[in-house]
């Protein structure tokens, strides 16, 4: 396309000169643009260009130049200055402005110069959404709005045609419109979206008169008496985002769209500006809404968020809103955490970002309250409900269904009362006002020492743990507010404490609350089926007011240096006699914090089919008492870790260690031997056989040794009936089967034995992409191995029928030396990218005392495919038969324990060879570590 020659004459309406930039950008705007010198550039190279394509491409290469200066210049300075976001913010705001200006300009004036352009033919570019705020991110999109004063002119049609593909070139996201004044009153009226990105519309260049007409055509028009549908359609977008998104505690969050991030602030915003025409946020001051400390916590969080969020786009380069483990380590870097005090940067980092989060909480739920004061914002529609507000005791009120203070001077003149308000909501149902909450969080400072040792005190705060039925609700709000650190002074190093691992899905302190609402929930009855032996516990009765307490203590001693079970045991030694429990009841506490893992420990590390096993562990516990509440404690523990993690496999090992055990304190240790168990298991196949002839089932039951009889179920010797019968010396037969009672599949193998065959077998599930959770091996008297392995797939599930077949096709070809594991694995050994930032050192143990006939090797190392059978096939190489695989995963950390003897089937006694031993298991998890990670 050839051009004509460039208009020599602006339009009248055209501002003289750019206005001057503003004073907040991160460094001197000279520094970011010389603007003169671009357009210099510009006019040098376009000059005498003909062609429309020509034009384009040195404008962009110009631009491009410009522009990665800018950012980098930018992005320079906010590594210097890292929590400066408003500045960085701006200052790429800022950039892009003279960038889209310039874009415009070369369109009407070079590309499609109107030297007369008629009235129709008038046309403005504002910038709207975040841009439009003022408020930009390295990647954030460049929403763009192109007003006419009529329908869309041919010309105007291709002033923003080549603008886009300018931007386009430039690898800008644009997001853009081309609409009349009217379009954006009929659509705005429709989409609530268009309204509040049209609410923060920011006039750029063009024709100044239709920026007027929009302006007052959306307030008079659109926005004025439609304040309380906006508000409402602001707070519905809020809720789905955050059912979307998750709680502001996960441990993975969305800094833009997640609960207590930048979107949430933002909102704020947006309604603030819609009610009060201001886009000066501090109004809300002078308004009364915010007091001038919540004010500043509000400019803290923002800053924060906002300093997240542009580190964020700069270390993944590009727009990434959600904070995954890799990025939080970068980021923590970017932004100068360190380590320090037994913590991770990157552990003290995400503390801080949970802290601003559950701010922006406090901030919204401060903000609504005022709103509904005022009438723009109904009620939570349960409340509205509500025919009738339930009766409050004296000193409080309801006030739009909330529970408030009638009297601010009664109510803090006696300090209890901070604690009474939250037994009251309990009481009544009532959620807490958020006035009166903002008088609690201002007079924290009386809840001090005296008042901890004051028995009313003592009294009021162990009745909100066992009183009403749901203790959760209270501490929640407790914690938030900072009664519950107040109160115990030991909690506070645990508040929005986050645990850098894959495991644990919330915070320290949302953790031990969820495990509170999860005994309750056992307690009242709701989860008889599912957890049919807690349930049974706490029905026959224990001390309550121990177990509660042990269950928020339980973590208590964590993000120290030292083993957090030890600490969190001294702390409960101090904090238990304070809270009014008696010297017996302290010294319970004190043992279940120091002992919460052990129960889970022994269930999902050792063998819970050796006797020696439930022995060793009723020795520890030595009481009935202990074992009832250190079990129900760690069912709780589990399954406050996270969504999906306790599962069938845990409960039946749980219950299996319980019943064990209390059997041996109720009726003697002496009752938990191998012989009778071994008696007990042949006598129960025999009653499953009874359709074989006695010679059969004798053949059976005489051809394994002892610990086969120990080790499995009686289904499973029932399958390896099935399997050995009639089976051919060369022959492999495999019985794969869901074992519903334990969400996991079964795969049971039978074929001739050989040195290195559980090695094999692990090699060959591993490339069929299973995960072992649990494998024993046995050898018959006539000389075959039986195997069976317990499997789930990489999502934690059983396979299901219809994955069962190419599961057991993988496995036989492996078996038949069709497929070579040890090639065929290694390309699925690669961690993902999210997952490498985790740190697991390897640790191996040797227990010669934990078993009577074998050496337990426990190996403790970050997990990753093709794991097990790394251990086990150097195991095999140095000679050591493997009896049993306990596998246990922990999100990136994996437990493997391996019950072996050595050639001669003698325990591993000899020093040299456990070191030898040993330094061959780190190579091999070395080696595979740098495979994962290539």
């Amino acid at each position: 396309m050839t051009l004509p020659q460039p208009a020599s004459v602006a339009p009248a309406s055209e501002p003289a000169a750019p206005a001057a930039p503003p004073e907040d950008l991160i460094l001197p705007a000279e520094q970011i643009l010389d603007i003169t010198a671009l357009h210099g550039r510009i006019d040098d190279e376009i000059d005498g260009l003909r062609e429309e394509h020509a034009v384009r491409s040195a404008v962009v290469a110009a631009l491009k130049d410009a522009r990665n200066s800018g950012r980098e210049t930018i992005a320079q300075a906010l590594s210097e200055r890292p929590f400066d976001a408003p500045g960085a913010c701006h200052a790429y705001c800022w950039l892009t402005d003279r960038i889209v200006e310039t874009v415009f300009d070369v369109a009407r004036h070079r590309l499609h110069p109107k030297p007369n352009p008629t009235e129709s033919e008038r046309l403005a570019i504002f910038a709207v959404g975040g841009y439009g705020r003022g408020e930009m991110a390295p990647h954030s999109d460049v929403d763009l709005l192109f007003l006419t004063p009529y329908k869309i002119t041919p010309w105007a049609e291709s002033v923003i045609e080549s603008m886009l593909y300018i931007l386009w070139d430039l690898k800008l996201k644009v997001g853009h419109a081309s609409r009349t004044v009217k379009d954006c009153l009929r659509l705005g009226a429709k989409d609530f979206t268009i309204r509040t990105a049209m609410l923060e519309n920011r006039f750029l260049s063009g024709d100044g008169r239709l920026a007027e007409e929009l302006d007052t055509a959306l307030w008079d028009e659109l926005f004025k008496g439609s304040e309380k549908a906006f508000i409402t359609a602001k707070l519905d977008e809020r809720d789905a985002r955050h059912e979307k998104q998750g709680q502001r505690y996960m441990v993975e969050p969305n800094v833009k769209e997640g609960k207590g991030g930048l979107r949430d602030l933002q909102s704020l915003f947006w309604i603030t500006k819609y009610i009060h025409h201001t886009d000066d946020t501090s109004e809300l001051v002078r308004l009364g809404i915010f007091r001038p400390e919540e004010y500043e916590t509000f400019v803290q969080a923002e800053r924060f968020l906002w300093a997240v969020r542009c580190h964020l786009h700069l270390a993944a380069g590009r727009a990434v809103e959600q904070l995954t483990f890799d990025m939080q380590v970068e980021v923590a870097e970017r932004m100068g955490y360190a380590d320090k005090g037994g913590r991770r940067a990157v552990e003290w980092f995400m503390q801080d970002y949970f802290r601003h989060a559950t701010a922006v909480g406090d901030l919204t739920r401060i903000f609504l309250t005022s709103l509904e004061a005022e009438h723009r914002k109904d009620a939570p529609l349960l409340l509205r409900m509500l025919k009738r507000a339930p009766k409050v005791k004296d000193g409080y009120a309801t006030v739009n269904n909330r529970l408030a203070v009638a009297d601010e001077d009664c109510f803090l003149s006696d300090p209890l009362n901070l604690l009474r308000i939250f037994e009251e909501a309990l009481r009544t149902g009532l959620l807490i006002h958020s006035d009166a909450m903002r008088l609690v969080k201002a007079n924290l400072w009386r809840i001090d020492e005296d008042m901890r040792r004051n028995p009313e005190a003592r009294k009021l705060f162990l009745d909100l743990l066992l009183k009403h039925g749901n203790p959760e609700r209270a501490l929640r709000r407790m914690n938030e507010l900072g009664v519950l650190s107040a109160f115990i002074p030991e909690f506070a190093p645990i508040v929005a404490m986050m645990q850098f691992n894959m495991y644990h899905h919330y915070t320290v302190d949302e953790h031990t609350i969820q495990c509170l609402w999860h005994l309750s929930e056992i307690e009242n009855g709701h989860l008889v089926e599912e957890l049919p032996v807690a349930s049974t516990i706490l029905k026959e009765g224990v001390n309550r007011k121990v177990l509660y307490v042990a269950m928020l203590l339980h973590d208590i001693g964590k993000g120290r240096d030292e083993d957090h079970s030890i600490v969190g045991a001294r702390i409960a030694r101090k904090v238990c006699p304070r809270l009014g429990l008696n010297k017996t009841e302290c010294a319970t506490v004190e043992w279940l914090v120091r002992y919460h893992l052990l129960m889970s420990d022994m269930a999902q590390k050792r063998d819970i089919a050796d006797p020696r096993t439930v022995r060793d562990f009723a020795k520890a516990v030595q009481t009935r008492e202990r074992l009832d509440l250190l079990c129900v404690l760690t069912v709780c523990d589990i399954r406050g870790v996270g969504p999906g993690v306790w599962n069938n496999w845990k409960a039946a090992l749980l219950r299996a260690l319980y019943r064990q055990t209390r059997r041996g304190l109720e009726e003697g240790l002496e009752a938990l031997n191998r012989e009778r168990r071994g008696t007990e298991a042949k006598l129960a196949l025999r009653e499953r056989l009874s359709d074989w002839d006695g010679k059969t089932v004798r053949t059976e039951t005489q051809r394994h040794y002892e610990p086969y009889w120990q080790g499995l179920h009686v289904t499973a010797h029932v399958v390896f009936a099935h399997l050995l019968r009639d089976i051919e010396p060369d022959e492999i037969k495999i019985d794969i089967h869901p074992d519903e009672d334990r969400d996991a599949t079964r795969a049971c193998f039978v074929l001739q034995d050989h040195p290195g065959i559980f090695s094999r077998l692990a090699g060959a599930l591993a490339l069929a992409g299973a995960n072992v959770v649990d494998a024993r091996t046995f050898t018959t008297k006539d000389g075959y191995a039986t195997a069976a392995f317990w499997l789930q797939d990489s999502d934690g599930s059983p396979y299901d029928s219809a994955r069962i077949p190419r599961l057991r096709e993988t496995i036989r070809k492996t078996l038949l030396g069709e497929v070579v594991a040890a090639e065929a694995i290694a390309p699925k050994e690669k961690l993902k990218k999210r997952e490498r930032a985790f740190r697991v050192p390897t640790s191996i143990t040797f227990d010669n005392e934990g078993s009577e006939i074998f050496t337990i090797i426990e190996v403790d190392t970050r997990d990753r495919p093709g794991l097990l059978y790394d251990l086990t096939r150097t195991l095999a190489g140095l000679n050591i038969s493997i009896s049993l695989a306990v596998v246990a995963t922990y999100g990136e950390k994996a437990v493997d324990t391996f019950y072996v003897k050595d050639m001669f089937g003698l325990k591993l006694h000899s020093e040299v060879k456990r070191q030898l031993v040993e330094r061959k298991l780190r190579q091999a998890v070395d080696e595979g570590s740098e495979r994962a990670r290539a």
